[in-house]
């Protein structure tokens, strides 16, 4: 699927800034909408470690957009483990369909890693919240149609958060200006905005003072998942190098032929298949419920994506200034995942 349907309009969607909403639902079709959300709601049932395993080829054929596929895949998963039938049932089946696409409303222009201390507010009015404040870099923010919001109904620090589904047309919500961004460009970017944005308290997830809990346990996961798309362009990157060096040729013969080159891919592939393990290795811990759980998804998050965007980074120099240039994929790759080393922050102090 990520070479037939993907691939060939990864430049496409980059330059053009396009959110490929036909290609994401024949994903869907494939079960890549709702991949570990429950299969009585429509999801794919699957385990954390095939999670990981699609994101990581999917990635190969454009990473922006499955990276917001992996957000909107968190959000589905969301609302299907913590929210009650009438909550699952209402939004989970067009979730995994892709027929609605649902953000992830955590961070705020003063608070990114320190979500604790969040400060869009939400009061309850009869059998409403009153919801005011605003969330930033929310990926799909103004095109998709529900929102995933963390927002703070009790005191200061982590206990005082709710979780909230919010809906796009609900008075009160709008959104920003569309970023512009060095990368993940398939994807909007906006500012989420609520001004006495009034959400029936129908659409709380769990209890109140259960959304800092939520929100973590959802971005165990994503750090799994991001860090798998980290994966999927370094393993094209490496593909990418190899097959230049067998064409390029310098100083009279292909630069398959010079031996610190040789040495660079083969350094570039075991960094690629070390990354790998260590992700792997990770989504078995969350799917079993291990006590290291927690600690693994943040290490592979750190270590991978920083490992990946070093390989596709070499991969760019091997192909030197070609590999500076938007017609070699190449570029795009550095550009997409340079993001995972900032986004799904490692936030270990708070758990």
């Amino acid at each position: 699927f990520a070479a037939n349907e993907m691939a060939p309009h990864m430049a496409e969607w980059d330059q053009k800034e396009m959110f490929p909403v036909e290609a994401m639902r024949k994903a869907a079709q494939l079960g890549f909408g709702g991949i570990y959300v429950n299969p009585d709601v429509g999801g794919s049932g699957l385990s954390r470690l095939d999670t990981s395993i699609i994101f990581e080829a999917l990635s190969t054929g454009c990473v922006s957009t499955t990276a917001y596929i992996s957000i909107h895949n968190m959000c589905a998963w969301m609302i299907d483990t913590f929210g009650n039938n009438e909550q699952r049932e209402k939004f989970c089946p067009d979730l995994c369909a892709m027929q609605k696409f649902a953000s992830y409303c955590l961070t705020e222009p003063g608070s990114g890693s320190d979500a604790a201390s969040l400060l869009t507010s939400a009061k309850l009015q009869g059998d409403h919240y009153i919801l005011n404040g605003s969330k930033a870099f929310i990926s799909g923010g103004g095109d998709t149609d529900v929102y995933v919001v963390m927002c703070r109904t009790g005191g200061k620090g982590p206990k005082g958060i709710s979780c909230l589904v919010v809906e796009k047309g609900t008075p009160g919500l709008s959104f920003g200006k569309k970023e512009k961004k060095v990368g993940w460009n398939s994807q909007p970017t906006r500012a989420v905005i609520f001004e006495d944005c009034a959400v029936p308290v129908t659409n709380l997830l769990g209890a109140e003072g259960e959304g800092f809990i939520i929100a973590m346990k959802g971005l165990n996961g994503g750090r799994i998942n991001i860090a798998s798309c980290s994966l999927g362009a370094a393993h094209a990157s490496v593909l990418l190098a190899r097959d230049h060096m067998c064409v390029r040729k310098q100083f009279g013969e292909t630069l398959s032929n010079s031996q610190f080159l040789q040495f660079k891919l083969a350094e570039m592939a075991t960094k690629l298949v070390a990354s790998r393990l260590l992700v792997r290795q990770a989504a078995v811990a969350l799917q079993e419920g291990r006590p290291d759980a927690v600690s693994l998804c943040s290490m592979a998050k750190l270590f991978v994506t920083d490992e990946c965007f070093s390989i596709c980074n070499q991969a760019l120099q091997i192909y030197g200034g070609y590999g500076y240039l938007k017609d070699y994929a190449v570029q795009q790759y550095v550009r997409d995942i340079r993001v995972h080393q900032i986004l799904e922050a490692t936030i270990l102090q708070q758990e």
